[in-house]
């Protein structure tokens, strides 16, 4: 007896939320599509037509909530557009024989990309300084000095695929890295820390590059922020789950760290009512992966994923299975 390969599956593609202009196209194109948005009632919709829908797009910070998978008997796939899964609870989506996908390495480049600009900025301080010069506030000798990236200690959160890539950014400016995942790597050379505390301990930059979700949620704490000094930055741009948010804005205000470049925020799109007036810490949007290569390269490979399912009942990029203790 022969196992049957995957089937290809007939069945209306739900789209719930606005995703790019070139990936929404290719979906109407090719599949039934609905968009959850633009029903005058959804919850009639999915009341009436849910046991249609055999595949969910939707983007990363967004996901696929409890009660929609509930209302989706034949959902088969949830594709999402981003690199993060956090907002989907992928064990029960398992539970049910639900794929999951998501769009890892084509956002590498230009997540890391980002994590040194940030690292860059903070540390130099150049947003400060073109708001100092735009204010009219330039005088000879005027504007602080800053603090010297090259050579400095960084020790980065997290050494999936991006944390691997900032990591090979940074060795172009001599620092010495160190790092603290899950487990130890063999195949680099940076030093392994133990802990985030340790981590912490022994950086002047901490680089928060880990994978957002229940298991990493607050995992920069009061104490790691402690551990990291007056003298300590930190870059974020992973999620903002994994730093506790309130004890960051404390450290902040009183100068218990000496400043952050923040990508990613807890309540996003709202900001910590503290921050904006702190002239070192650079806000920005949640920016990252947001260049047109690299979102073009998202939306081609989320619908590769949903095509892929469709057409043969498997995806491209399934997430990774939760790693064993």
């Amino acid at each position: 007896m022969t196992s049957s390969s995957p089937a290809p599956r007939e069945g209306t593609v739900l789209q719930v939320c606005p995703l790019p202009a070139s990936l929404e196209s290719a979906l109407a194109a090719h599949h039934r599509t609905v968009r959850l948005t633009e029903q005058a009632d959804p919850a009639a919709y999915l009341r009436d037509h849910g046991d249609e829908v055999v595949a969910v797009v939707t983007r990363a910070r967004t996901g696929v909530s409890h009660d929609l998978m509930d209302a989706l008997p034949r959902l088969g796939a949830i594709v999402n557009f981003g690199v993060g899964y956090e907002t989907t609870d992928v064990a029960r989506a398992r539970a049910r024989e639900i794929q999951v996908s998501n769009t890892p390495d084509v956002l590498t480049d230009c997540v890391a990309d980002l994590a040194v600009g940030a690292l860059i900025d903070v540390m130099r301080r150049l947003s400060a300084a073109d708001r100092y010069v735009r204010r009219g506030d330039w005088v000879p000798g005027g504007f602080p000095l800053t603090t010297k990236v090259s050579g400095k200690r960084v020790g980065i959160l997290g050494l999936g695929r991006i944390g691997r890539a900032i990591a090979r950014r940074l060795e172009g400016f001599d620092v010495e890295l160190s790092y603290h995942s899950r487990t130890a790597a063999d195949d680099v050379p940076y030093r392994y820390a133990d802990s985030p505390h340790a981590l912490a301990a022994g950086a002047d930059v901490l680089v928060v590059a880990a994978a957002g979700g229940a298991g990493t949620r607050g995992l920069v704490s009061a104490d790691v922020l402690e551990a990291l000094g007056p003298d300590g930055y930190l870059v974020n741009i992973a999620r903002g789950s994994v730093i506790d948010e309130p004890a960051l804005v404390a450290a902040l205000v009183k100068g218990a760290i000496a400043g952050a470049a923040l990508d990613v925020f807890v309540d996003e799109p709202r900001v910590p009512a503290a921050l904006p007036a702190l002239d070192n810490v650079v806000l920005l949007p949640h920016i990252a992966s947001g260049t047109h290569e690299t979102r073009e390269a998202m939306g081609e490979l989320a619908f590769r994923n949903l095509h892929g399912f469709m057409t043969e009942g498997t995806l491209v990029t399934p997430v990774p299975e939760p790693p064993t203790e």
